[in-house]
């Protein structure tokens, strides 16, 4: 906390995704830059630590995509924030099962945390991994990105609407420079001009504008339309049309004070999946469909594996197999919060579990 008091002592005021980006990302002060927040010891659990059919379907899902792409030589498979690699080592534990495949691929983890790289490093033990920085780099393909929870991650500006105003969310210090507080600055024609170009100002007073992500999304598109490949993501979002103030902090698994543990605990927002898909098309790919995670991963045959596995173990690691199953599909869980996008070439024609 005192880092960011003293970082924002010599300025005025910060936007508010410059500020998301210091409290998640500055090296040696950002919560994913110095601390490992996932499991049950630390602030939130991702699909891949409920449940490691969650990454065999995904690489079952890849084996299917890389056949129908006819079965090139190389085949890149790229992680977007790799978390603790768990997700990573269940698809590589997978591939192995498929040898033609497993001899054609290469899997690459964008990681910008070196805290969190040798956390996945130690549990991921092949010389088919390599770490990158950036994703620009890429100059081959067919390229497979998937993203678990990256793009929520991603740092977000909000817009507030007062009558004919608008005005971005921004952060300063208090009077006594002991304390962060939010404000609102006139918005700059241009991001006023960016988010009406995307038509968000559809209802509501709270516009929120992913920049970096939908940075990322042109990359990733521009990626795809010269190598060939797709995109694959799931994330915690929403696709109807509604502006809401979905920012938050977790900490020990509950909703904190964004302000007050900046750099010790997580800060995300919801996706807007209707905008992805937006904004996916406008950079000439073909987005299947938009559902929820529980629908994706039934139709991947999910349940049925599980069924298959139950008749190898004894009955309470059945039961445990089943609750954290339970925990991914359920409505009332992870099955319809959790949302998946598949985003490909127009001319490709794979729909598997959309």
């Amino acid at each position: 906390m005192n880092k960011i008091i003293n970082l924002l002592k010599d300025k005025k005021s910060i936007p508010l995704d410059k500020f998301i980006n210091i409290s998640l990302y500055k090296k040696n002060y950002g919560y994913y830059m110095k601390k490992n927040p996932f499991g049950k010891n630390g602030d939130f659990i991702t699909s891949p630590l409920i449940s490691n059919l969650f990454g065999e379907m995904i690489a079952i899902w890849c084996v299917a995509f890389w056949e129908h792409l006819g079965k090139p030589k190389k085949i890149l498979v790229l992680e977007l924030g790799p978390g603790d690699g768990s997700l990573c080592k269940d698809l590589l534990k997978t591939f192995k099962l498929f040898k033609s495949f497993y001899d054609c691929v290469e899997i690459n983890l964008l990681e910008i945390s070196d805290k969190l790289k040798k956390i996945q490093n130690s549990k991921i033990n092949s010389k088919k991994v390599k770490w990158i920085k950036k994703i620009e780099n890429i100059n081959y393909g067919p390229v497979i990105f998937i993203g678990n929870e990256f793009f929520d991650s991603l740092p977000i500006k909000q817009i507030y609407k007062k009558k004919n105003s608008l005005f971005e969310k921004c952060v300063k210090l208090s009077k006594d420079k002991k304390k962060i507080k939010f404000l609102y600055k006139k918005a700059n024609k241009n991001l006023v001009k960016k988010a009406k170009s995307l038509n968000l100002f559809s209802s509501g007073n709270i516009i929120e504008y992913p920049a970096k992500s939908l940075e990322y999304l042109k990359i990733i598109a521009k990626i795809i339309k010269k190598f060939n490949g797709g995109l694959l993501a799931f994330d915690y979002g929403y696709t109807n049309n509604k502006n809401l103030d979905t920012l938050q902090s977790i900490k020990k698994h509950k909703r904190s004070n964004i302000l007050k543990y900046s750099g010790n605990a997580d800060i995300t927002s919801h996706v807007n999946f209707k905008l992805y898909n937006k904004v996916l098309k406008k950079n000439n790919l073909s987005v299947e469909k938009i559902i929820p995670q529980s629908e994706f991963l039934q139709k991947m045959g999910i349940i049925e594996r599980a069924n298959l596995l139950s008749k190898k173990i004894p009955f309470k690691e059945k039961a445990d197999m089943f609750y954290r199953l339970k925990r991914l599909l359920s409505y009332e869980e992870m099955g319809i919060l959790f949302k998946v996008i598949f985003a490909k070439k127009k001319d490709i024609k794979f729909s598997l579990g959309f």
